[in-house]
């Protein structure tokens, strides 16, 4: 065990100073869309790997900063420990004795062990937890050097390692991230089986929406489509408005954080007037969204108003917010449509004639439009009157499928 004063050179020698390896876990089929994310940041990336449900990379540990800042579809960002072989639990504990985890978290760290076995002969998941713990118990309380802080947010944060037991092969993996990334920190509101923020994201991309085109999002709910509209547009990371669990780990430096925060604000563009209209049959929904939108100053980017979307044409959704964006009747931009099917389209009906109404109004007011819609039945595909493409994904453990296309 390392004496008092040496750890922090320990820290920079074996975590700060060395190539680690990543897992970026993602929705299940959306790896590649992750992996062309990924690729875009300036990232010392190395030995990059798509594998089912993410991207292993290789990079520096101020790389995960970077990539939990800035990454819409990814769910989480692990950071590889250590593996090993054991068979049985002897083996087990003479592994963990001699592991630094002083080097990967502070003295009064309290984590949650995640394990899994697979095709090993340790199976029991508790009994593998409690070598676990009581390694880190161990080693953390004969780690005296208190020179290491870390962040003051430490005790919000959660602390996560995951342990991989295959064919008797253990991977010990810590997370990064804390909450799944899709956690924004922009809104506090819930809705009923709300699409997460990393769906969002991977539709955006699918569609083909780019930053500064006309949004229509005419069944918000939560807000969550134009919000995540609005960062996009304003060049606003997704994880500029929360924390992450990197930020407590000794290793952590708040001065290379505030460098990479520095240099993405630099980017970051407001919109001048605003092309994402967000609208709602229910008042309330609309009232917390336009909550939002307020707290975080993107009303520029974000018109939010109380409308049935069967009375919206977009030539007149001016009038309804009293605003003027001159062309907006002309200037096609994209459509998304996530519907509900009951109360907030305000309309009675089975599912089927709705959706079928639904692309009705399409083809009658939204021509030359773009069109996003999430479709719980692929039967219903059958009724939609122009060409789509369609990607499948799972969505609170349910089967979707999202259809985009062009409105003719």
């Amino acid at each position: 065990m390392s004496t008092t004063g040496n750890l922090e050179k320990r820290i920079k020698r074996h975590v700060q100073g060395k190539t680690h390896s990543f897992f970026v876990a993602t929705l299940p089929g959306y790896e590649q869309l992750c992996l062309n994310e990924l690729s875009r940041l300036e990232l010392s990336m190395a030995d990059i790997k798509l594998s089912n449900g993410g991207i292993e990379y290789s990079g520096r540990v101020h790389d995960c900063y970077l990539a939990n800042l800035k990454l819409r579809t990814a769910n989480r960002i692990l950071m590889r420990l250590t593996t090993f072989n054991a068979s049985n639990f002897r083996q087990l504990e003479k592994k963990l004795s001699g592991f630094p985890w002083e080097l990967y978290l502070q003295q009064n760290a309290v984590c949650d062990l995640n394990v899994t076995s697979k095709h090993s002969r340790l199976i029991h998941s508790d009994a593998i937890a409690e070598r676990f713990k009581i390694s880190m118990a161990d080693r953390l309380r004969t780690s005296t050097d208190k020179s290491v802080k870390g962040h003051d947010a430490a005790a919000r944060i959660s602390r996560q390692i995951f342990v991989r037991a295959e064919n008797n092969q253990f991977t010990v993996s810590i997370d990064s991230s804390g909450e799944l990334l899709h956690k924004r920190g922009l809104k506090t509101q819930g809705g009923k089986a709300p699409v997460r923020e990393t769906i969002a994201a991977a539709i955006f991309y699918l569609a083909g929406y780019k930053p500064g085109d006309p949004l229509i999002d005419p069944m918000c709910g939560t807000g969550t489509f134009s919000l995540e509209a609005a960062m996009i547009s304003n060049h606003i990371p997704a994880g500029w408005y929360r924390e992450f669990a990197f930020m407590d780990w000794p290793a952590f430096k708040p001065s290379r954080w505030k460098h990479i925060r520095r240099e993405a604000e630099k980017k970051m563009t407001p919109v001048s007037a605003p092309m994402i209209f967000a609208s709602d049959i229910d008042p309330e929904n609309s009232r917390k969204v336009e909550q939002v939108v307020r707290k975080y100053n993107l009303s520029n980017t974000v018109n939010v108003f109380t409308a049935n979307f069967f009375d919206l044409h977009p030539r007149n959704i001016n009038r309804n917010i009293n605003r003027s964006i001159e062309g907006m009747g002309k200037q096609q931009g994209l459509i998304i449509l996530n519907p509900p099917y009951g109360k907030r389209l305000g309309s009675p009906g089975g599912r089927d004639n709705m959706f079928e109404k639904i692309c009705k109004k399409l083809k009658k007011d939204f021509k030359g439009w773009k069109a996003a819609i999430l479709v719980p039945d692929k039967h219903l595909l059958k009724k939609i009157p122009f060409k789509t493409k369609a990607y499948d994904f799972f969505h609170g453990g349910l089967k979707i499928t999202l259809v985009t296309g062009k409105i003719r």
